[in-house]
C-alpha cells in the first residue's frame, strides 16, 4: 500500500506524486499542509527514512530563516515544530510498508517501490 504525503501547490511534490502514479498504484495521498499531520506522524515518518528531524526540513522558508534558524531544537521539539508548520516539511514524502523516502527527485521513490 503506498502513500504519497503531498502538497498540490509544490512543484516538485506534484512531480514526485505524478511520477508514482504512472508505475505504482497509491491507496492514498495524504495532503498534509491542509489535514495537518501529528507530531507522532512525523516521528515515525522519520524513522522510516532513517533521517533526523533536520534533514526533513525546508530551510529556506521564511518561518526557518525568522525562527528557527539560530536554534538548536530536540528531536521531539522538532516532531512538534513541523507538526504545527507543516510547510516546513521537505515533500513529497513517499511510504510503502514500513519504509518511506524523500522523494526529491521524484526517482528516489524507486528505492521503496521494487
Amino acid at each position: 500500500m503506498v502513500t504519497v504525503y503531498h502538497n498540490p501547490k509544490c512543484r516538485k511534490s506534484r512531480a514526485g506524486l505524478e511520477y508514482v502514479k504512472i508505475s505504482y498504484p497509491i491507496a492514498e495521498v495524504r495532503d498534509y499542509i491542509r489535514e495537518g499531520i501529528a507530531p507522532e506522524e512525523i516521528k515515525q515518518l522519520i524513522l522510516m527514512m532513517g533521517i533526523r528531524p533536520t534533514e526533513l526540513v525546508r530551510t529556506q522558508e521564511e518561518y526557518y530563516k525568522e525562527n528557527l534558524k539560530d536554534l538548536s531544537p530536540t528531536d521531539e521539539e522538532w516532531y512538534r515544530i513541523l507538526s504545527e508548520n507543516p510547510r516546513l516539511i521537505r515533500r513529497p514524502i513517499v511510504v510503502n510498508g514500513n519504509k518511506a523516502v524523500l522523494a526529491d527527485p521524484p526517482e528516489k521513490a524507486d528505492t521503496i517501490l521494487q
